[in-house]
């Protein structure tokens, strides 16, 4: 069963560690550049021996990962939460094994271990947080047994067995590494939040965006229409009159009709086109009968497709305070999709039932399904998987806004292959109606 939501729509990845990667380039670049630096003022300057060689090494490690790290952003690859995840423990083990090298847990400069738990707590999950900060922990507890002892660190602690003074290091270390987990983690939290607030805004707006061009698009061309498809109207009814009391041609007759019918095809599309199909707040709500609705909706549809119809209405006189002709046209759309999707032959079932507060509308069908490519993008403006010339892609946004407009929502499920439904979440009372009586 594929299931989805079109508000909801899978993300691409965390966009967190995207965009923190050029900043975390340059950051390990200071980094490293500092540690060298370091492991040369020690050697050189502070004349403390240690094999300078082997020291340096871990460096270059971490100096060559972060030349491959930045040379990502060229590459069509997404980098993860897992990714920088892996590239801050292998800093942790560099930073690690330099120490090793220049004096163990007796370096002062163990503290560097703090850098990389800040960062991630600062750009990845918790769960990476948490994994450095044991990875620190236990790096810096092995500086204890595998070391390279370096005099010049040695007149504070003891030379053999453990030292009060290391001891006291590294318990500190191990409460200051989780202080900065919890509590950076937290504020972390806080922003990436806010962060998927403010997406979640801008989707929103964008959304609004495209209804407004959409509403002026309908407003246009039912100005622009409107005129010359009212003049087709009265000339055909015109010529109508002719031909039935002086031609006395069926012919004729039957001409006019016809094109009547198509102008008030015409008319019905302009008006499915138009905002009030997804601006209903023009129409104020009025009490309907569940079954009285469904009647109307298939209603709107020819002898021969009203057949193909499977109206299903719970037990019970219930009532709902809609704005009827909105809901009408919003189903309407749903139905069409369907029986298009149904080539014809087979049923559709359009069921209505209530849930506490809703008012729940499912339209099934048992045509050929939908792979989940289409249903993330089922609901966006101007995306149909018709033939062009037999849609224009804006039945189901226009379903979508109008239900989010009253409150409601609009999901789909599909099986490829066996069908797809429709449910269609509306509150029994409508922003702006009376009580519902059921």
């Amino acid at each position: 069963m594929i299931s989805a939501s079109p508000s909801q729509a899978p993300s691409a990845g965390d966009p967190a560690a995207s965009l923190a990667l050029p900043w975390v380039v340059r950051l390990r670049y200071g980094m490293v550049a500092g540690e060298i630096a370091v492991v040369l003022g020690m050697y050189y300057g502070l004349r403390i021996g240690f094999p300078l060689r082997w020291a340096l090494m871990p460096l270059a490690v971490a100096l060559a990962s972060n030349v491959l790290l930045g040379r990502l952003g060229a590459f069509p690859v997404r980098v993860t939460q897992n990714t920088l995840g892996a590239v801050f423990c292998l800093d942790t083990l560099c930073l690690t094994a330099m120490l090793g090298f220049t004096g163990g847990a007796t370096n002062p400069f163990s503290s560097l271990y703090l850098v990389q738990i800040t960062l991630s707590a600062v750009v990845l999950q918790k769960t990476w947080t948490w994994i450095l900060g044991a990875l620190s922990t236990a790096g810096f507890g092995l500086l204890f047994f595998v070391r390279l002892p370096a005099v010049e660190f040695a007149p504070h602690h003891f030379d053999e067995g453990f030292s009060p003074h290391l001891i006291g290091m590294w318990i500190a270390f191990v409460v200051a590494a989780a202080l900065i987990t919890v509590f950076t983690g937290k504020i972390s939290d806080a922003l990436r939040k806010r962060e998927q607030d403010v997406l979640i805004l801008q989707e929103q707006v964008a959304k609004n965006e495209r209804l407004a061009s959409l509403v002026t698009l309908a407003a246009g061309a039912a100005h622009e229409l409107g005129t010359p498809l009212g003049t087709i109207a009265i000339v055909a009814k015109e010529l109508e009159h002719y031909a039935a009391k002086v031609a006395e041609d069926d012919a004729v007759l039957g001409d006019s009709r016809l094109i009547r019918s198509e102008v008030d095809r015409c008319r019905r599309i302009l008006e499915r086109m138009s905002a009030q199909s997804a601006e209903p707040m023009g129409e104020a709500p009025a009490r309907i009968g569940l079954r009285d609705l469904l009647v109307q909706v298939s209603g709107q549809f020819p002898e021969a497709r009203r057949a193909l119809l499977d109206l299903q209405v719970a037990a019970g006189e219930i009532e709902a305070v809609l704005p009827v002709r909105a809901t009408v046209q919003s189903l309407v759309a749903l139905v069409q999709n369907a029986l298009d999707a149904s080539s014809g032959t087979s049923a559709v079932t359009i069921s209505a039932r209530t849930n506490d507060s809703l008012l729940v509308i499912a339209v099934r069908d048992q045509g050929h399904g939908m792979p989940a490519s289409v249903l993330r993008r089922i609901a966006e403006p101007f995306f149909t998987t018709k033939e062009p010339g037999k849609g224009m892609g804006l039945g189901t946004f226009l379903v979508r806004t109008f239900a989010e407009s009253l409150g409601g929502r609009v999901s789909f499920d599909s099986v490829p292959g066996k069908g797809t439904t429709v449910t269609v979440e509306l509150p029994l009372h409508a922003p702006g109606g009376a009580h519902v009586a059921a």
